[in-house]
């Protein structure tokens, strides 16, 4: 029996007569655990993408960057990763409590590479790695139920720039976020942030702000 394919894959699959190829990729390439050069990859990664479903079912995707190594992988069946400042949304980290199946996308642009994680997610706000996490707001572990290797055909090759100055590091105090420094946005700030703007530069028009990420200014 198939961990991955339902029916409606079975459809497809037996439509295009790839269902021999499939069951031969799942049973080659998929495992239930990570291997030790699964966990060398997974956290010398600087970004993920991340799926999960939200309250009403809807499939969601985030990105989710930092230094490599801000994605533990702890053992062959667990992977934790910090949640740093962000919107104040918690958009990914509410629908993990409500539904904790998730997806893990890893990239290597460069060689390139990339893997899939699946697994089911939890968040205790009490977790001991949030303090191993430097301005972490919360830990999200990911027990690990299926993990294969994705072909990198696909996989355009790109180089990287330069590192966000938004991921907190103790060699140096983290900025105020570009878009907290918005006029319209002063007074539903979080406490910790208010007044923070004129020190950071000063106020922004909304205008001002999206100009800045259309050009890509380190201030957006």
């Amino acid at each position: 029996m198939s961990r991955l394919y339902g029916a409606q894959h079975r459809v497809l699959q037996d439509q295009h007569d790839t269902r021999r190829i499939a069951d031969k990729i799942e049973a080659l390439a998929v495992h239930g655990e990570l291997s030790d050069m699964d966990r060398a990859f997974i956290e010398s990664r600087d970004m993920f993408f991340l799926s999960s479903i939200d309250h009403e079912g809807r499939p969601t995707v985030s990105y989710k960057g930092g230094d490599p190594g801000f994605v533990r992988a702890l053992d062959a069946n667990t992977i934790a990763f910090p949640l740093f400042d962000g919107n104040g949304m918690f958009y990914s980290a509410g629908n993990v409590t409500k539904n904790a199946k998730v997806g893990l996308l890893f990239i290597d642009f460069t060689t390139p590479n990339r893997m899939r994680v699946q697994g089911e997610a939890s968040i205790d706000p009490n977790d001991p790695l949030l303090m191993e996490f430097l301005e972490a707001q919360l830990v999200v572990r990911v027990k690990v139920t299926e993990v294969w290797p994705n072909c990198p055909r696909y996989v355009h090759r790109y180089e990287k720039v330069k590192a966000s100055r938004y991921v907190p590091r103790t060699a140096c105090e983290t900025p105020l976020a570009g878009w907290k420094r918005i006029d319209l946005v002063q007074d539903d700030l979080p406490a910790k942030d208010q007044g923070r703007a004129a020190k950071a530069g000063g106020l922004l028009s909304i205008e001002d702000w999206f100009g800045k990420v259309g050009t890509g200014s380190e201030e957006a």
